[in-house]
């Protein structure tokens, strides 16, 4: 194992009637509030009004920032930080889903840079300090709630880029399940599956890993295994969608990852997609994830062929993880042979992604050209250093076939 340190600030209220506390939390932090919300289901919902009126009740003025995208843009970020700069905005509200909350993390920080935020994105070490942020998902998926990274786009550049810093932790959250229930279908799917391939980012490691953490992410998996299917076909059951949200937290709150040494391959892939064709992140991964365990199978079952004693190792490491993902979140009989146990983990991952979820399965379906695949093949890696070195190491060429073999 290697050595870390978890200190994660966030406050959370969880549950239903919280939102009156909205007010008097946000009044601790500062005096201006700049709520930042997404389409105009935040405002048809009458959440936004509810949100302004606790705010306006506790004596905090409220400016809004609306229509924030999905894959979320610098130009939003920019736009907001000149409210808060012509405001005097002093803490930031997000509500909507994990985009939303995405820019009003580099809202935040970008407060107190006085470039182009995009900058931040490109180097971390620049950020300085923050504005306090309150968050208030609408969706169980990104986890950016509670985590201390966020994930923005540039039209200009063609580039999606993720960037992190200690922080970028919101200091409140509202995590209220009810208002995940009117979420449609697709959604709902595409969130299960971005919480799921979270999981999977962290578990898949090559290091000598806590097994105590291990145990928990695939106490995790099984959860969003089992309620993200009933959440599809019970949009308003309150358990489940309790379930999907608590687990899409601590999938990336930093509580798992125990200094394992991470990578975040199919994540590094699939910004790609999302950065060429502006496709649902969730849905994307969903695609890539099990053709990327596909891969890493087949890399480890050729090392394990080979005369050189370092690739056996590296072999055994793979094996041994797929095993354990098929035997205990998957359920596959123990006394099948490591590499089978890892063949049924992939087909069980298939199979509820989709046919229990119903995503599109391939990369052709969420309108991906197959002419685009080496470009984005070449960009995947180039923001990696020229290899993503993960569970499995990634070069460029490898990268394409996993894309190829989605296609």
């Amino acid at each position: 194992m290697n050595d870390f340190v978890f200190h994660n600030p966030c406050k959370v209220y969880f549950g239903e009637g919280h939102l009156g506390k909205m007010g008097p939390e946000a009044a601790r932090l500062g005096g201006r509030a700049l709520v930042v919300y997404g389409g105009g289901s935040v405002k048809r919902s009458g959440l936004f009004d509810s949100i302004a009126a606790s705010l306006a009740k506790a004596g905090v003025t409220v400016y809004e920032l609306g229509d924030v995208e999905p894959n979320p843009k610098v130009t939003s970020v920019r736009e907001g930080l000149a409210i808060v700069r012509r405001r005097n905005v002093d803490v930031i509200v997000a509500v909507g889903g994990g985009s939303v909350i995405d820019a009003a993390k580099a809202i935040a920080v970008g407060a107190f840079y006085s470039g182009d935020p995009w900058d931040l994105v490109l180097d971390s070490s620049k950020i300085i300090a923050s504005l306090p942020l309150i968050a208030v998902p609408t969706l169980a998926a990104t986890g950016s709630e509670m985590d201390n990274c966020a994930v923005i786009s540039n039209p200009d550049t063609g580039e999606k880029l993720g960037f992190a810093s200690k922080l970028m932790v919101p200091t409140v959250a509202f995590l209220q399940p009810s208002l995940t229930t009117t979420v449609p279908a697709f959604q709902t799917a595409a969130g299960s599956a971005d919480i799921f391939s979270h999981l999977c980012e962290v578990y898949f490691s090559r290091d000598r890993d806590l097994t105590m953490l291990d145990r928990e992410a695939e106490g995790l998996m099984r959860t969003v295994v089992e309620f993200g299917p009933r959440a599809l076909r019970r949009p308003r059951d309150l358990n489940a969608r309790a379930n999907l949200m608590w687990a899409a937290t601590w999938a990336i709150n930093g509580y798992l990852d125990g200094g394992k040494t991470q990578a975040w391959s199919c994540h590094a892939m699939e910004h790609e997609l999302s950065a060429f064709y502006d496709v649902t992140h969730g849905a994307g991964l969903a695609v890539l994830t099990p053709a990327w365990m596909e891969f890493c199978l087949k890399c480890a079952e050729q090392w394990d062929k080979s005369d050189d004693v370092s690739l056996e190792h590296e072999a055994l490491v793979v094996l041994d993880k797929l095993y354990a993902f098929g035997v205990n979140v998957w359920g596959i009989d123990p006394s099948l042979p490591k590499a089978k146990v890892a063949s049924k983990a992939i087909k069980a991952t298939r199979r509820w992604l989709f046919k229990e979820l119903r995503l599109p399965s391939a990369l052709r379906d969420l309108g991906i050209e197959k002419s685009s695949l080496a470009d984005m093949a070449h960009a995947a890696v180039m923001h990696k250093g020229g290899l993503i070195n993960g569970f499995v190491p990634l070069s460029e060429r490898d990268v394409k076939k996993i894309y190829k073999s989605c296609w």
